[in-house]
């Protein structure tokens, strides 16, 4: 939860804009062509628009945001794009009005090979795009999300972290949190941060923090904070689409465990290994 600093008497407004930034990534092996193509098609089906649009429907929930409008789409051979408006300020009957809002929402078919979400906060917006891909040669299947919640006045996007975090098959978590621009109170002195914060880890659940190894790389006088996690536990099975470990060659399971455990290094770390 944000500790606010003690309450200020605005001039107007709270300028300050509060931006969460993330990567997610899923990791996994596919044996053959066959497997890696239906990873495709699952990760496709378990991140289509319906399931987006839910995530980002329950993410306005938790920031105390409320939903003005809805569009969504899925596309052939896959992805999907959804755009949710939201407001600060409260709607009439909003269960009512964003159950027709959704129902109503059409946007003109693209050919696409992601899947997108991008939902606005008066000011502010909460973005999700998702990039599902294979190697073509090694096996290697990856999964990554692109989230960015970008909030205005007293909404803080950091109240849905957990929650996205645990909404996503998340192998890997790069987060960014900013506090950008000022706001004045009502002598005119301008305040460039309005709560408490030394680390993203401060916001993060501790089941999710007993289950990552994590580092911190921040730049507090620029109100600019970074954390990268991965998870502790390695176990090929669950890393293995549609196979079991056991039924690989001794052989087999070491080059695997190699080659993920190579490409999680290599993403973790953002950078190709010598």
């Amino acid at each position: 939860m944000v500790k606010p600093l003690p309450r200020l008497r605005l001039q107007g407004f709270n300028n300050l804009t509060k931006a969460l930034s993330f990567n997610i990534y899923d990791v996994c092996y596919a044996v053959t062509e066959e497997q890696r193509q239906r990873y495709i098609e699952y990760i496709d089906e378990a991140y289509n628009a319906e399931r987006l649009t839910q995530i980002l429907t329950d993410v306005a929930e938790i920031i105390g945001a409320n939903i003005l409008n809805v569009a969504r789409q899925d596309y052939d051979p896959q992805g999907a794009s959804v755009t949710i408006l939201i407001s600060e300020e409260p709607v009439i009957d909003k269960k009512a009005a964003g159950k027709e809002l959704i129902a109503d929402a059409v946007v003109e078919h693209q050919e696409a090979a992601e899947a997108s979400v991008v939902a606005h906060l008066d000011k502010s917006h909460i973005t999700v795009h998702t990039y599902p891909e294979t190697h073509p040669h090694n096996g290697i299947a990856t999964f990554r999300a692109d989230i960015d919640v970008a909030t205005c006045g007293v909404i803080s996007p950091l109240k849905a972290l957990n929650y996205l975090i645990e909404s996503f098959e998340s192998d890997i978590v790069i987060m960014d949190y900013r506090v950008r621009g000022f706001t004045r109170d009502v002598r005119g002195t301008k305040h460039y941060i309005d709560h408490r914060i030394n680390s993203i880890q401060d916001f993060l659940a501790k089941p999710i923090k007993s289950r990552y190894e994590m580092i911190d790389v921040n730049v507090y006088q620029e109100n600019l904070f970074h954390t990268k996690m991965h998870l502790k536990e390695f176990d090929l099975d669950t890393y293995l689409f549609e196979e079991k470990a056991k039924n690989l060659s001794f052989k087999d399971r070491l080059r695997i465990e190699s080659q993920l455990k190579r490409e999680i290094e290599e993403l973790f770390h953002g950078r190709n290994l010598v």
